[in-house]
């Protein structure tokens, strides 16, 4: 079923691109960030209230709550950026930039979470860094 939600997310990661590029027209990229944000906080809480998971909030434990509040400041920093890149570049290029975090991703779950490399991984990173530059270039 996680292979239906990584292609749903990448769909929706498309979608969010062509978005805010006409969203971010005209206007500072922090701003539009502020926006986008606050749409993604209510309809997160949303969805937690409404699926009556609320109550799970108190199963947080500090480690839980320390690495999602380092992860929730990633997020807006990435988004920052991301804006500003939108704000000047071409979405067709920022975009596949930005998706070199997957080969970032694939190199910090290396060394930090432990996770194995395989060839197919290798490859697979690598190609993905390729497509990027071959884009960009």
């Amino acid at each position: 079923m996680w292979k239906y939600y990584a292609l749903l997310s990448a769909f929706f990661a498309a979608l969010t691109a062509i978005l805010a590029k006409v969203g971010v027209k005209g206007i500072n990229g922090n701003v539009a960030t502020a926006i986008r944000t606050m749409v993604v906080l209510l309809m997160a809480w949303g969805i937690v209230v409404m699926s009556g998971q609320l109550k799970d909030v108190k199963e947080l434990n500090k480690t839980n709550l320390l690495f999602l509040i380092f992860s929730g400041l990633a997020t807006g920093l990435s988004w920052i950026f991301y804006f500003k890149a939108l704000e000047t570049g071409n979405v067709s290029k920022v975009a596949p930039i930005d998706k070199l975090s997957v080969v970032f991703v694939m190199i910090l779950s290396f060394f930090f979470l432990n996770e194995s490399m395989d060839i197919k991984t290798i490859i697979g990173g690598a190609l993905i860094a390729i497509g990027a530059i071959v884009l960009v270039v």
